[in-house]
């Protein structure tokens, strides 16, 4: 199984690889990305961790449906999410997705691997707070990416993928 992820300046590149899904995670006034994969997925949410004025956090509700959502991946083909930069929301997706195919207590593993193969990764801890709840891990998801820490100083992240 294989996750893509990268920044919105990568998509072309990405789509390449004939993802059978792919997750748009954009500003709520971006415009839609054209994407010819059948399963696409677009949740509008700002890159914050806490609520501010004028911008719009992640949601439970938010984080439920890209958990559905991937729960219909086959993962006979590769599964994509990006985001605007490719470090932070579609980071903490890639995160969560692995954390929803891997057993409890693999937690801190897979954070590693996220951190080792992309160094720039920051993954939003709010879109991981809500899906360490919803996944039922009693913070352990939270607690393996505070432990691998903020990512290298990067305006815009690199394509990578995750083997699953």
């Amino acid at each position: 199984m294989k996750l893509i992820v990268c920044p919105l300046a990568d998509l072309d590149n990405a789509l390449a690889a004939q993802p059978s899904h792919v997750l748009s995670l954009i500003s709520p006034d971006a415009a839609p990305p054209v994407c010819p994969a059948a399963n696409h997925l677009i949740l509008r949410f700002n890159d914050i961790n806490a609520p501010a004025k004028g911008l719009t956090t992640a949601s439970s509700t938010d984080i439920e449906t890209l958990i559905d959502f991937a729960k219909n991946w086959s993962g006979e083909a590769s599964f994509l999410a990006h985001c605007w930069a490719g470090i932070s929301r579609s980071t903490a997706a890639a995160y969560i997705i692995a954390c929803q195919r891997s057993a409890p207590g693999t937690e801190a593993a897979l954070a590693q691997q996220l951190r080792d193969t992309a160094p720039e990764a920051t993954p939003n801890p709010l879109m991981i707070a809500l899906a360490d709840t919803l996944l039922n891990r009693n913070g352990r998801m939270s607690a393996a990416i505070a432990a691998i820490g903020r990512g290298r100083e990067a305006g815009q992240g690199a394509l990578f993928t995750l083997d699953l």
